[in-house]
């Protein structure tokens, strides 16, 4: 059979520990006997990092914004006990926030809903797309230990020199910390577009929650940007397919979403949705079986798995010992990559074959053969639990017969 060609190559950034693992096996068992395929490859594992010294993952940001689109592996934030592990120059930065800071985009993560696994809210019978915003805040904090005795100020200074301050705290009496956060109108703007956008494709409504009665000025800018842009460009639209955009406050969503049938939207601050989004991804299932995708406001996509480097399985593969290891996000994340890039080309055969990938790992879960995480959710009578390769090859044959 001929393979599937592809007309301008995809952004490969390859992972860490077991996912790493997982990757190789995905592309040699269920891409490259079907497609001829073209990446710009970029070794994100953390050695390739530390090596380079992060220079690697802003290359690989770059090469996204000349090629469109991206598939990326998951990888290792470092904290403390990898820089031994490691032998690591520095903590390196998360590479998902550095890209995210790059390509100024916002993330939209969707749980995969299949037969046989009910959520845990029983009433979520449709999904819930978190949109997160993937610029500033904690992400890109200033923050600093402060001895007893010392006062802290937010100082700005404006672009004639002139300088307004605001006391923070003063820390006569004790030690203490103090962080900085900032974010930017247009990255707010962009994330507010983006998410009215989505709601325009997926014919949803968008909800928008922060912190505005207690964050007067920070999460309050938000709150103005959003109206301002649905008021001005996007309520005619939202009118006429009949869905709407509202705001309220993030404890009266939560509540809200707990009660919810799903089937919209959810927009939230950079922390907020890289808490929720695991929030809701576990009430769904299983964080894999969440995907995930960035998308900048001119149109550059980045798809990845929303879970991490599933290092205790990693340890046990090192040892020769045989895993369980869900790699439907992982998946989902190179159908995704290959359908967008499909589209952008005018290549129907590719994004077909994404189609049927996707196809492919939900009728193997449907028939029952699944990985150990799902094995103990899934209410289907007749289930296996199979290893990660043989996950993969279960696909792969339903994929060839499709």
């Amino acid at each position: 059979m001929a393979k599937i060609q592809m007309k301008t190559p995809l952004v490969e950034m390859d992972g860490d520990e077991m996912t790493r693992i997982l990757w190789k096996w995905i592309k040699e068992i269920l891409i490259l006997p079907y497609v001829d395929l073209k990446t710009e490859y970029y070794d994100l594992g953390l050695e390739h990092r530390n090596e380079t010294d992060d220079k690697v993952t802003i290359e690989s940001a770059e090469a996204t914004k000349k090629y469109g689109v991206a598939v990326k592996c998951a990888t290792i934030t470092p904290n403390a006990a990898r820089m031994p592990e490691y032998n690591l120059k520095e903590m390196w930065k998360s590479p998902n926030g550095t890209i995210r800071a790059i390509l100024d985009g916002t993330v939209f993560r969707t749980p995969i809903l299949v037969k046989g696994i009910t959520p845990y809210i029983p009433t979520w019978t449709k999904p819930i797309t978190i949109a997160r915003h993937a610029y500033g805040d904690v992400y890109k904090n200033t923050e600093m230990q402060v001895k007893k005795g010392s006062k802290a100020e937010l100082v700005v200074t404006d672009e004639n020199g002139n300088e307004t301050r605001q006391e923070i705290f003063n820390f006569k009496d004790t030690d203490g910390i103090i962080q900085g956060l900032h974010n930017k109108d247009d990255s707010i703007a962009g994330f507010a577009r983006a998410c009215l956008n989505y709601g325009l494709d997926l014919k949803q409504d968008v909800w928008f929650a922060s912190k505005d009665t207690i964050s007067k000025k920070y999460d309050h800018r938000f709150k103005d940007i959003f109206q301002e842009i649905y008021d001005n460009e996007y309520k005619e639209k939202y009118e006429a397919l009949g869905i709407e955009y509202f705001y309220t406050l993030i404890d009266d969503a939560v509540a809200r979403v707990i009660r919810s049938n799903g089937g919209y939207i959810w927009a939230c601050k950079n922390y907020d949705g890289d808490v929720m989004s695991d929030m809701v991804s576990t009430a769904y299932g299983s964080l894999a079986m969440m995907t995930s995708v960035l998308v900048s406001p001119d149109g550059i996509y980045e798809y990845e798995a929303a879970h991490g480097t599933v290092q205790r399985h990693y340890y046990k593969y090192l040892k020769g010992e045989t895993t369980s290891t869900n790699s439907v996000a992982t998946i989902f994340a190179w159908s995704g990559a290959l359908r967008k890039r499909g589209e952008l080309d005018n290549t129907p055969d590719l994004c077909e074959f994404a189609d049927k990938l996707e196809k492919a790992t939900i009728q193997t879960i449907e028939e029952g053969v699944m990985t150990g995480d799902l094995y103990m959710i899934s209410k289907l009578e007749n289930k296996k639990k199979v290893d990660s390769e043989e996950f993969l090859k279960e696909i792969g044959k339903r994929l060839e017969a499709l």
